[in-house]
């Protein structure tokens, strides 16, 4: 599955995020993974997440984040829930673009059965209708 949490910058979207991280850990019986750009979340997130900053790995684009994300999936079957912070940091602006990102995203956490979460920087109104549906606005 996947979600969007969005809103403009300022709006309590990494904090939701936190929170989410951290709850996921307590009632995962697998492994919750945290991504960010940067490391700002160091002392925030608890120390049973595992934490990623795709600058560490050169991960620019929604194609590399894609290859990112599944290789994440393949390497580890435990994986239950990945959640990222700075979205259009990592993969860009482009609507387009993040869309069919997202599509393919869905067709990863199917096969994989893992909720993905993404944090977006963006008006609600500003995405297309098609993924009006996993956004929820902070």
């Amino acid at each position: 599955m996947v979600k969007l949490i969005v809103g403009k910058k300022g709006t309590g979207k990494t904090k939701k995020l936190i929170s989410l991280a951290n709850d996921a850990v307590e009632s995962s019986k697998g492994i919750v993974v945290v991504i960010e750009k940067g490391s700002k979340l160091t002392y925030d997130v608890t120390h049973k997440a595992r934490l990623i900053d795709t600058e560490q790995y050169a991960v620019s684009g929604y194609d590399s984040f894609f290859g990112f994300l599944s290789g994440l999936c393949a390497c580890n079957y435990d994986v239950t829930d990945v959640l990222v912070d700075s979205t259009f940091k990592i993969g860009g602006q482009n609507i387009d673009e993040f869309s069919e990102f997202i599509e393919k995203i869905n067709g990863l956490a199917a096969k994989t059965d893992t909720q993905f979460t993404f944090l977006v920087s963006a008006d609600e109104s500003d995405l297309p209708a098609s993924l009006a549906a996993v956004a929820e606005k902070v």
